[in-house]
């Protein structure tokens, strides 16, 4: 199954323009449920050196975590399924799901999401970019991460979906407030925020 995964994802690919666009943006803190190593060579190609934390299954671990603040120039990543380069790290199954959220319950350093990243997606704005808010799991991680956050600090959230599920929508968005739906292609929108970032950064320079 591994080998099959491999070649799927990360064997003969490249980076695709858009991730290319995403890598050059400024975010220090980047979490992906890619398996390969695509982001980190756009990263790389963008002059950036990523500095990357891939989940360990096993609970007597320590979780790989900063000792100072993400930059955007050393943008953390986190791969919170795994790594294609480390077979034993993947979450693919039912089980590995299972196993992954109980992980969850983990304290400190053994808890598989570092405590750079829990500290803040409780403090800092969230763009989700070619996820689906209808992934369960992705759900219960953002879910958990906030539960216990004062609702008039959260900060505001984005998930770029053009076709957004008409129920997650309304929970999320409507009634919870805890995501704001950007209905639109991605095609068209990292073009358009990577041009404005950009344009942005040449005024102010």
């Amino acid at each position: 199954m591994v080998a099959a995964i491999r070649k799927e994802v990360d064997e003969g690919k490249t980076p695709s323009p858009l991730l290319k666009l995403l890598a050059e943006l400024d975010f220090p803190l980047i979490v992906t449920t890619n398996y390969d190593n695509l982001l980190e060579r756009a990263l790389f190609a963008a002059n950036k050196s990523p500095r990357v934390s891939i989940y360990k299954p096993d609970a007597t671990q320590h979780t790989d975590d900063l000792d100072s603040d993400p930059d955007p120039s050393n943008p953390f990543l986190v791969k919170i399924h795994g790594d294609i380069s480390r077979p034993e790290s993947l979450v693919v199954t039912d089980e590995d799901y299972i196993h992954f959220v109980m992980r969850m319950r983990d304290k400190d350093q053994f808890n598989p999401i570092p405590e750079t990243l829990q500290y803040h997606l409780r403090r800092w704005p969230v763009l989700f970019v070619g996820y689906s808010l209808l992934d369960y799991n992705l759900r219960l991680l953002f879910r958990t991460l906030r539960w216990s956050a004062d609702k008039a600090r959260i900060p505001d959230s984005f998930s770029i979906d053009k076709y957004p599920d008409t129920l997650v929508k309304s929970l999320y968005d409507d009634q919870l407030r805890l995501v704001r739906f950007v209905v639109d292609d991605l095609w068209a929108f990292i073009p358009a925020l990577h041009g404005q970032v950009t344009s942005q950064m040449k005024g102010a320079a």
